[in-house]
């Protein structure tokens, strides 16, 4: 490891992300000539050629070396730093990090974290988001929350709730279609897909229909969350996490048209602990007060479809 020329790496790796010598320059804030010198340095030290040589074209083209390396070392310079911002925001006894997806943090976890901090005021709680399936001790996270099948890993997950999925859409386009409350009419209706493949309409016709559903039709959307906001904005109907939809139909900006008709997917939301953290007193306190939260919004939802059945009946 002592040899290896970090500070070139680092200006390869920003090339790779901006795609260009002055960009580069721009995002580390050194000169371009800076960069295009470290990166001949690169290729003495390596000495291998990390772009190739077209004549008459200005434009970087990494070769597949350099292109293989520069993703390698802009993975690894990410890593990086959210290792050093994880250590700065951690230097506190009473300090909390949780890695978890956009769709759960925004729909689920942030407007709880008020009630930890009211029982809990000397606990911060600091929220890291990523898409990618990490685990805690790759994103140096306390804590790691996962939606989906029980992950596979050397660390026993937690379970920390169970969900449910089931159609939705915003009240508005439920009345200007006609107020559609039985299955069949979904043949009529706009989907929306979520690339989640626990919410998908193919899932769902195999076990409740109709079976000439076409579930071609309608746009993919990348996250929950954004399933989610365009059911809200009347753009069609979608299936949608139970527990990420809980404020939604809590506020009426979305309803269930075909009422307590859902798929029981089982547990379905995942605590990890970093093997080397996760037994702070902090962290199992942590620990505690999620699954005491998703016992709670369990209750919450059973009362909201109550209430959601018998207005519609009315």
């Amino acid at each position: 490891m002592r040899d290896l020329p970090l500070t070139l790496l680092r200006a390869l790796a920003a090339v790779y992300e901006t795609g260009g010598i002055r960009p580069a320059g721009r995002l580390l804030g050194i000169q371009h000539s800076a960069v295009s010198r470290a990166l001949r340095d690169l290729e003495a030290w390596l000495e291998v050629p990390l772009f190739e040589k077209r004549d008459g074209q200005r434009a970087l083209v990494f070769s597949a070396d350099g292109a293989a390396l520069g993703k390698a070392a802009l993975s690894a310079m990410r890593d990086l730093e959210t290792a050093v911002l994880n250590t700065r925001e951690g230097s506190s006894a009473n300090s909390v990090t949780i890695a978890t997806t956009p769709s759960f943090a925004m729909r689920w976890l942030l407007s709880r974290l008020p009630r930890l901090t009211d029982t809990h005021p000397k606990i911060e709680v600091s929220i890291l988001v990523d898409q990618a399936r990490k685990s805690p001790m790759a994103t140096g996270a306390d804590l790691n929350i996962r939606m989906g099948a029980q992950p596979s890993l050397d660390v026993d997950p937690i379970p920390l709730m169970d969900e449910r999925v089931f159609p939705v859409m915003a009240p508005g386009l439920w009345e200007k279609l006609g107020r559609p409350s039985k299955i069949d009419e979904l043949l009529n209706l706009p989907l929306l897909h979520d690339r989640d493949p626990s919410t998908s309409w193919g899932t769902w016709r195999r076990q409740f229909g109709p079976e000439r559903l076409d579930v071609r039709k309608g746009p993919r959307l990348t996250s929950s969350d954004l399933i989610l906001r365009a059911a809200e904005q009347g753009q069609g109907v979608a299936l949608a996490r139970g527990r990420l939809a809980e404020e939604s139909l809590a506020n009426t900006s979305l309803l269930r048209p075909f009422g307590d008709v859902e798929l029981d997917l089982g547990d379905n939301y995942w605590i990890i602990a970093n093997p080397e953290t996760g037994r702070r007193r902090v962290v199992q306190t942590v620990i505690a007060w999620l699954l005491s939260e998703a016992q709670m919004g369990s209750e919450e939802v059973a009362i909201a479809v109550s209430h959601e059945e018998k207005d519609q009946k009315a």
